[in-house]
């Protein structure tokens, strides 16, 4: 089934920058990036292991708390961190708020209307997916760190997270041109041949210039890849199956997908429990699914006699992630 595996991959890609996990959520996303941003971290790397799951479980994951501050791991050379997400969508609140008032100065308007404009502007659907793309593009451009792993909220909110990328990009290109059409008529109808600054077109000028550079990480196969969690279930495959399609469309570069908790049946006798055998009959099925389904298959990691919490764990775990 496995081709390449994630050693093999890593070496034959030792620019790779940023490395996202994602998939259905119990999938046991957050152990992946662990292992693997510790794999890394032993080889060396700068290595900063990043959660932007609300519903955060680095700090668990790793015994240790790293909630809003970059720490490292004892005993490690990894670094950690878990994205403070109300403190970010205060933050971009009350940046959103500023940012508002001040293009409203300009249109003179004021009181009640600035509000409604702030409202509109941060109880969107989206907004908590902005606020956490425009930390996470704040972590990628402080470049302090050879490698980003990032541990990613459950495959639809990843989706949206990364793809903002591209929603931005619309957005942005429909208020330049909007801008400069208005600009336009400005000049027709003033007798002034004066030119005016234009403090709103700047900002958007420069928004524009930070969304490209990140699209550009983002899709350089080179420097990013996300790597896609799975069970030998057919939930968690058909997930994958359907993200898999849309992160290509979206020029992201898709680096494989990794099989979790698959029970080693050489470990199993054949008086073991009926429960055990249908299991292994059920993932023997679902692993040919996978091997049929996706030609990039990196990994499988075997359902470890004990959870996989510290570091220690974290190490025995990765000897079978990364010994093929």
């Amino acid at each position: 089934m496995i081709k390449k595996g994630l050693s093999d991959f890593f070496n034959q890609n030792p620019n790779l920058k940023y490395l996202f996990f994602g998939g259905k959520g119990g999938v046991g996303k957050t152990v992946l990036a662990g292992i693997t941003a510790l794999y890394l971290s032993e080889k060396g790397k700068r290595v900063l292991l990043v959660s932007t799951n609300p519903v955060h479980s680095l700090s668990g994951l790793l015994n240790e708390d790293v909630f809003g501050r970059e720490k490292k791991v004892s005993q490690t050379n990894l670094f950690a961190l878990e994205i403070d997400t109300k403190d970010v969508i205060l933050k971009k609140k009350n940046e959103i708020k500023e940012k508002i008032e001040w293009f409203l100065r300009f249109a003179d308007i004021t009181g009640q209307k600035t509000e409604d404009f702030i409202e509109s502007a941060t109880m969107n659907p989206a907004f908590e997916e902005s606020a956490m793309f425009e930390k996470m593009v704040d972590l990628m451009f402080e470049d302090k760190y050879e490698i980003y792993v990032f541990d990613t909220a459950p495959t639809a909110n990843a989706r949206r997270l990364l793809g903002m990328s591209k929603v931005y990009t619309l957005w942005v290109e429909k208020m330049l041109a909007s801008r400069k059409e208005a600009e336009e008529l400005r000049k027709k109808l003033t007798f002034t041949k004066k030119e005016e600054k234009d403090p709103l077109l700047t900002y958007l000028l420069s928004f524009k210039e930070r969304i490209e550079r990140v699209h550009q990480l983002l899709t350089n196969p080179s420097l990013t890849a996300f790597f896609f969690v799975t069970l030998p279930e057919a939930l968690p495959i058909a997930v994958i199956r359907r993200f898999i399609g849309w992160f290509k469309d979206f020029g992201i570069p898709v680096g494989g997908v990794i099989v979790n908790r698959v029970i080693d049946k050489k470990q199993v006798k054949e008086d073991a429990p009926e429960f055990v055998l249908n299991r292994i009959t059920m993932q023997e099925r679902y692993l040919n699914e996978i091997n049929s389904s996706f030609e990039n298959v990196l990994g499988i990691l075997p359902e470890m006699a004990n959870e996989i919490r510290g570091v220690d764990k974290l190490k025995e775990a990765m000897t079978y992630l990364f010994s093929h």
